[in-house]
């Protein structure tokens, strides 16, 4: 294993060991990923004893240009080198308070630290002292999980998701990730404690969502999460989508599963972490708009419009950033049906320039999302509404080449309709500019300054308006 312990930090630690006569491991998932050909970014450096003072004597065979990090508190330290975080922590044994994921913590031993690992496949380590350099430490057979392509903890894992509930997530995040499966007794220890995730803090459960939501497909970790029961813990607005209701023997497809192929099938082609949330929301407010009418079957008007307010409080709830990324997938779940609706109709150059003016910047995000929300098991249909798709994006491209009305601003501005009419501030201002937009949007005039200031004269007088200049 000598060869894959090729970053030179390894025997630069190895040299340093040797002198003080310490012992240091690679542990976890450097390991783990050295294994399964992935790429790797950090690197764990266990220590018995002082894993601080270590990083500080590898600084200083570096170079003066590295500097070292100390986490005090967590008793660790960390250095970049060559685009690698490197980070040293002292071997230790944990305790846990039961209202509490953060461990009482105290020195141990390479056994007592490979204990305390999440899965098996994360506890295997690589030893760094010269005589053993770069032999596998394996004592729960993580090389056979990891052949195997299975997740089980070290110990009981009752314990071990007890003491620190996130690895539930952590586990199901893993999963996803390595398309690897979850043992029965580890799936089953998952749903006894699920009810532990509530002491962890939702910005640490983010984290892993977004590891999730960027795997290749999605739906694997949130199906997880919704068999164990965490996702209705976490995440009930989505849970709420599952199921089905039957009337007069009409029945609607699974809002749930629905959903999760529509991000599994936009996966494919953005890696944009917030569009693939766009796509995640998209549908978040069918629950409470779906309704029965008798003749037509079920119906779930106006769930864009409710989704698009859900969106802030779900943000809000989640620790998830209340800033653009949030009214950009606002929009995106406000349109979503926008481009849907063009492509089963006759596309109008009038509703053309609204998706393009209410999209702006982001219509080419929102025709991925359009696209990957046909679902349909009707192979015809599929094919019918692709087809149209590709003449609502030639449309788009006439048109915005035409008439420039992404994130036009109408050429008449609030100040000078003030001016021309010796006006102050007031409704009829609003009322002229909006009537120009108007105007603009159904091609009544074009989107040049002339047209639009001949357009403000004639609507000012239709509102009985006089132009003082």
């Amino acid at each position: 294993m000598k060869n894959k312990l090729d970053h030179p930090v390894f025997q630069i630690i190895s040299d340093l060991v040797l002198e003080s006569g310490q012992e240091a491991y690679v542990i976890g998932g450097y390991v783990r990923d050295v294994f399964l050909n992935r790429p790797k970014k950090d690197i764990d450096i266990l220590v018995i004893g002082n894993g601080i003072e270590l990083a500080e004597k590898v600084a200083r065979k570096i170079g003066p240009k590295v500097q070292v990090t100390v986490f005090k508190n967590f008793g660790t330290a960390m250095i970049h080198h060559q685009d690698v975080e490197i980070e040293f922590v002292g071997a230790r044994k944990e305790s846990y308070q039961r209202d509490s994921r953060k461990p009482i913590i105290e020195e141990g031993t390479l056994e007592d630290d490979q204990n305390r690992r999440d899965f098996t496949i994360n506890a295997m380590a690589f030893d760094l002292r010269r005589e053993h350099f770069g032999e596998l430490v394996d004592p729960f057979d993580g090389m056979k999980d990891l052949e195997a392509g299975i997740l089980r903890t070290p110990l009981n894992p009752d314990t071990t998701f007890s003491d620190d509930p996130l690895r539930m997530i952590r586990a199901i995040r893993f999963a996803s990730q390595l398309k690897f499966t979850i043992v029965p007794e580890t799936l089953q220890s998952i749903k006894d404690n699920a009810e532990r995730i509530k002491i962890v803090s939702n910005e640490r459960i983010v984290e892993e969502l977004h590891k999730i939501m960027m795997c290749d497909k999605p739906s694997v970790g949130f199906k997880l999460l919704e068999m164990t029961g965490l996702l209705l813990i976490i995440f009930p607005e989505f849970a709420a989508l599952k199921g089905v209701d039957e009337q007069d023997g009409m029945r609607h497809k699974d809002n749930f599963y629905h959903t999760l192929e529509v991000v599994d099938n936009i996966c494919r082609t953005t890696d944009k972490l917030w569009l693939r949330w766009s796509a995640l929301l998209h549908d978040i407010a069918k629950p409470p708009t779906k309704r029965f009418q008798p003749g037509i079957g079920w119906t779930f008007h106006g769930h864009e419009f409710l989704g698009a307010k859900m969106v802030p409080r779900i943000f809000k709830k989640l620790k998830l950033p209340l800033n653009e990324k949030m009214k950009y997938v606002q929009k995106m779940v406000l349109l979503h049906l926008r481009p849907i609706v063009l492509a089963e109709d006759i596309v109008t150059d009038s509703a053309i320039r609204r998706l393009l003016f209410d999209a702006g910047d982001d219509i080419d995000d929102l025709m991925i999302l359009a696209e990957a929300d046909i679902t349909s098991k009707n192979q015809t249909k599929v094919v019918r509404y692709l087809q149209n798709f590709q003449l609502v994006r030639q449309k788009l491209k006439e048109i915005e080449e035409k008439d420039t009305v992404r994130n036009f601003q109408p050429p008449v501005t609030g100040e000078l309709i003030m001016e021309i009419f010796g006006i102050p501030p007031s409704r009829p201002v609003g009322v002229i500019k909006d009537a120009i937009k108007e105007a603009i949007l159904d091609g009544i005039i074009h989107n040049n300054f002339d047209e639009a200031y001949q357009f403000m004269l004639v609507k000012g007088e239709e509102i009985g308006l006089v132009p003082v200049k």
